[in-house]
């Protein structure tokens, strides 16, 4: 007789830790699940031991007040066991002696929904669940052996690795591998012998596993690694200036602003210092920025202090630099902690090159701060996806563009592209630039600008891809918050996945000199 329960009967559907008041219906239940394991079901001391042990761990799900499933769970030291175990050893042969608070993965013991619930998402709930609890709890992840109850029909033709392949392809239904790779549980490996007496499964099991993405390391170190970021972008005014001194008193009136809304970093933009230019406005344009880069240490070492003195990272946008004779397009990044990185512009622009007689550095490389890992790319390298995909593949969080752009359709190569780099990397992008004109400044006339940050496009990012943006071709400050755990989940489980649906069997993308 079918006496499958109707959606529109249910009344209530709750989720509740399994107390031993609901053993008899539980192992009524359990008997009803597995009539192809006669006997198959938990005894009422073996319950108990389990509640006390780990109540967390044991939930029934009721309908209408009803065990319609269950889910049971363990915490082991994964280390312990041999990746060839058996269910009867990862039980410590049925006591749960094995259970340790201190263990890094949530095994689970066993799943079932009664029959008459079946097809109502019910064993999905279990499992998420089952989710929650790991990263509420910090384990490294949750690991199961599943059975293969339809291999019995194919164990003559297919070996369960073949098997595993093709309910992986659709070729093969097994319902319930099919519902657990659904519920991102990824094989990995065949256990023999697993489970006793299961001669659906010709005693073979795969063991799944589901990576807590959000698991960390316990550090008995205190750690200031931040996850919620907070950004301020400098859209800075080119003004005539009478020396250094007034321009890093500018850039500290900034640094300032932002810090005082707690910002993580600050970001200038590219050749912020080029109205120092205008005193060498007499000689040729080779010579004047040559007379630029004379100041470069300067203001680096400055922006050094400013950093500890404010506790923020800055991101110096860009300066020209002389280095072994040869004029370069560099920036620092000038954390709080003292220390001091350097990056360099790859992708000089035909007139930086033709009029200054700039050269393309060689550094590429993502820098580890305590908001996460960084990439920093000046103005045209945002333009070539290539780098940026090659520090995607580094960890980078967080992509910072500082430019300088005279017209709008420059500003819109560097804006397009930027937003197609948070895209295809899963990662945001900040872009910072000057607004403005310096009438005695050869070569550095006028400037366009519009200051931004870009996010992926998914469900937990704007619609639109952008976080924020500042007024077009006015100073100010643009202050922005980042989640970077968003981005960790956007990797495994966005709509779409850039990063992992790349298909490296037809292509390659490494540096050269790494």
């Amino acid at each position: 007789m079918d006496n499958k329960i109707n959606i529109e009967d249910i009344e209530n559907i709750e989720l509740s830790y399994l107390s031993l008041d609901d053993y008899q219906e539980l192992k009524s239940a359990m008997i009803a699940s597995y009539t192809t394991m006669p006997h198959s079901y938990w005894r009422e001391h073996q319950i108990e031991t389990l509640i006390k042990r780990f109540q967390e761990g044991q939930v029934v799900i009721k309908v209408n007040n009803q065990i319609a499933g269950c889910a049971l769970s363990i915490i082991i030291n994964y280390n312990d066991f041999d990746n060839q175990h058996t269910y009867q050893q990862i039980t410590g042969d049925y006591t749960f002696n094995t259970h340790s608070s201190d263990g890094d993965i949530l095994y689970g013991i066993d799943v079932f929904i009664k029959p008459e619930y079946r097809g109502m998402r019910l064993g999905r709930r279990l499992y998420d669940y089952r989710k929650d609890l790991c990263e509420r709890l910090n384990l490294k992840g949750v690991a199961f052996g599943g059975r293969i109850p339809n291999y019995h029909k194919y164990m003559d033709t297919l070996t369960p690795k073949a098997y595993i392949e093709k309910v992986k392809s659709k070729e093969i239904h097994d319902p319930v591998l099919n519902f657990q790779i659904s519920n991102d549980f990824h094989p990995t490996r065949i256990l023999k012998h697993y489970l006793e007496g299961d001669a659906a499964s010709n005693e073979y099991a795969v063991l799944l596993k589901w990576d807590n993405i959000y698991y960390e390391k316990v550090n008995k170190k205190p750690s200031t690694n931040k996850r919620v970021v907070r950004l301020g972008l400098i859209q800075w005014q080119m003004r005539p200036y009478k020396n250094l001194e007034d321009v890093l008193q500018q850039a500290e009136f900034f640094i300032d602003s932002v810090s005082s809304y707690r910002s993580d970093f600050a970001l200038f933009p590219e050749f912020f210092n080029a109205p120092l230019m205008a005193e060498d406005n007499h000689l040729s344009e080779p010579e004047a920025i040559r007379n630029l880069a004379l100041h470069t240490s300067t203001i680096v070492q400055k922006f050094s202090e400013l950093a500890i003195s404010y506790n923020i990272n800055i991101i110096t946008g860009s300066m020209p630099e002389v280095k072994d004779g040869k004029l370069y397009n560099v920036g620092y990044l000038c954390k709080r902690d003292g220390t001091k990185e350097r990056y360099e512009k790859l992708h000089v622009t035909p007139d930086e090159e033709r009029v200054w007689g700039m050269q393309g550095g060689n550094q590429l490389k993502t820098f580890d701060t305590d908001c996460g890992k960084i990439g920093i790319l000046i103005c045209y390298d945002s333009e070539f996806p290539e780098l940026s995909r090659l520090l995607a593949d580094e960890g980078m969080d967080i992509l910072f563009v500082p430019f300088l752009t005279d017209t709008q359709n420059g500003y819109s190569r560097v804006r397009n592209c930027a937003q197609a780099r948070a895209i295809e990397n899963e990662c945001y992008v900040a872009i910072a630039g000057s607004v403005g004109n310096l009438p005695k400044v050869h070569n550095m006339d006028i400037q366009y600008a519009q200051s931004m940050v870009f996010t992926p496009c998914d469900f937990a990012f704007p619609a639109n891809g952008i976080k924020a943006e500042a007024t077009p071709n006015t100073e100010m400050i643009l202050i922005v918050d980042l989640d970077l755990d968003l981005l960790t989940e956007l990797n495994q489980f966005g709509s779409v996945r850039n990063l992992k649906d790349r298909r490296k069997d037809i292509f390659d993308l490494r540096k050269l000199n790494p």
